[in-house]
């Protein structure tokens, strides 16, 4: 955090951690399933990412898309994921469980981060389906969670920054929706010196011959043809606008 402020941005390929890197990006979050919010990515990513960049890889913990109430076997994958991502060089790793009221799960907390020490730890977006948000940061803290992600339990960063501001000063992270557009009123609203983006643009496939009658996933999945990757000239943009204002 040299420049006093910290950009990490979340991307699901090599060639996206590679854009984020030379955009100026301090921190990479490594997802898979960005259209589910981020889910675990492999462990053959993850080797290949560490080789491709110099700045720290956090690694996001999350066996599926949908909700944050996991079952005991989607728990041991958990783990099992944890273990992996360490032995592959993870700086950092990324999860959030909770109770079926909506509140931190702290038995399974306090469980997957003895599994994931000594890295440091981040609670992701599960964050933003609690029931108290407060109460749910007070509990965080107290479990030794590093940062929060939170877009301030709204739809976005801007959206839901009065919450962003509140909790900025203890260990919160804006995230959601940032934009060129945006970030300079997320960050001098809520002092935050760190911010989560994905920074992506699309890309169109290199295939010639194409097949417009299959899909590969749900109707709401990405075209098979168009690629999003982390845009370097987006990444410098933000990196620009925060340096202006931290």
């Amino acid at each position: 955090m040299d420049d006093g402020f910290l950009m990490e941005v979340c991307v699901d390929s090599v060639e996206s951690a590679v854009n984020a890197e030379r955009g100026g990006a301090g921190r990479i979050e490594l997802c898979a399933g960005l259209m589910e919010g981020g889910t675990t990515p492999s462990m053959g990513l993850l080797q290949v990412v560490k080789q491709c960049v110099r700045v720290p890889v956090f690694v996001m913990i999350r066996p599926r898309g949908g909700d944050f109430l996991y079952s005991d076997r989607e728990v041991e994958v958990m783990k099992a994921d944890i273990r992996l991502a360490k032995l592959h060089g993870a700086d950092g790793l990324v999860f959030g469980a909770l109770t079926e009221d909506g509140r931190i799960d702290t038995e399974l907390c306090t469980s997957l981060l003895a599994v994931c020490r000594p890295l440091p730890v981040t609670f992701h977006r599960a964050f933003d389906m609690v029931h108290d948000p407060l109460v749910a940061l007070e509990t965080l803290i107290s479990l030794g969670f590093e940062r929060v992600l939170t877009s301030g339990c709204d739809s976005s960063a801007l959206e839901g920054l009065s919450l962003i501001k509140r909790l900025a000063e203890q260990v919160s992270v804006p995230w959601g929706g940032i934009t060129e557009r945006n970030l300079q009123r997320i960050l001098e609203g809520s002092t935050a010196s760190e911010f989560h983006c994905s920074a992506r643009s699309a890309r169109d496939s290199g295939m010639k011959f194409r097949n417009p009658n299959v899909a590969m996933g749900a109707s709401f999945s990405a075209p098979e043809y168009s690629i999003k990757v982390a845009d370097v000239a987006k990444v410098r943009t933000l990196n620009a606008i925060a340096k202006n204002i931290l």
